[in-house]
């Protein structure tokens, strides 16, 4: 499934993508019944949570629903998308994960991964403004691929960490590089407020397929900057997994970006930073396209 949510009033509800637009989780089944599957959570947070019983469930609903009309039936782009992630309890980030990214910023090629983490503060939506404070000047793009965690990995090996995930996303791991470098410790200038969209979709790992086998993009003012492959990662996602969970829990819910590829700003031979009234586009191609804007902060 491609689920998604969208803002409505105070709330933020479950939708899933389909060929005939957003099936709206709450309606559907406030106008369908509860099917023989049980009921169907109408909040990612519960989607996540529910585990197995609750994708059937949603996948029982969307089946009664798909080639019916009704008000569940909505056109995504009359919609305000939030995060396909909104609340992850962990966001475990992979530093110099592609080659040739290790190689345009000089740095040698990893022999373990290189993890960091970005706090929720960061999560924002696709299409939501994102600030560039005076803290820095150097602000930077990074497509990534996102994966979100479905169940508990706690040292998982290699061969069963794929088994944990529910599904990947696109994001877009925003870095302020003065203030990154400022010290060995990254954290600073990868954490400021929303410094992470994530959308528009998270599809499910039963359709997303191989993760090793995804192109990311990213365009900055309509110039596609970044253009490269999942096969360039020196740490593989389960790879990425195993070795996170060998130091603590990964659980459901719980966000990993698994790194950029060459092509960011701090890479170019003319560092144009990113600048207030600058666009930004960035896609793992199957998963969604993710824009947003940068306004002064």
């Amino acid at each position: 499934m491609k689920l998604l949510t969208f803002k409505e009033g105070p709330a933020t509800k479950l939708g899933v993508k389909t060929d005939a637009g957003v099936i709206d989780i709450a309606l559907a089944e406030s106008a369908l019944g509860t099917g023989a599957a049980g009921a169907a959570p109408h909040t990612m947070e519960a989607f996540v949570n529910g585990g197995a019983s609750a994708q059937t469930a949603v996948a029982d609903l969307v089946r009664r629903a798909v080639g019916k009309s009704g008000a569940w039936l909505r056109d995504e782009s009359s919609l305000t998308l939030g995060p396909s992630a909104p609340n992850p309890g962990k966001i475990v980030c992979v530093g110099l994960n592609y080659r040739k990214h290790a190689e345009e910023s000089n740095m040698p090629i990893p022999t373990h991964p290189i993890l960091f983490s970005k706090f929720n503060n960061t999560i924002a939506s696709p299409n939501e403004p994102v600030p560039l404070t005076k803290a820095g000047k150097e602000y930077d793009y990074e497509v990534e691929l996102g994966v979100v965690m479905g169940s508990t990995a706690s040292n998982v090996s290699e061969a069963d960490a794929l088994k944990h995930v529910l599904g990947y996303t696109t994001a877009n791991d925003i870095s302020c590089r003065d203030l990154q470098m400022r010290t060995p410790q990254w954290l600073i200038g990868k954490t400021q407020d929303k410094f992470l969209p994530i959308g528009p979709y998270l599809v499910t790992a039963d359709e997303a397929g191989d993760p090793q086998g995804y192109e990311l993009k990213t365009w900055h003012n309509g110039v596609l900057r970044q253009d490269s492959h999942t096969g360039d990662q020196i740490f593989t996602v389960a790879q990425v997994i195993a070795y996170a969970s060998q130091f603590f829990p990964l659980e459901p819910g719980d966000v990993i970006v698994t790194g950029t590829p060459a092509g960011v700003i701090m890479g170019l031979p003319e560092k144009n930073w990113l600048k207030p009234g600058d666009e930004v586009t960035v896609e793992v191609v199957g998963l969604g396209k993710l824009t947003n804007s940068f306004v002064a902060g």
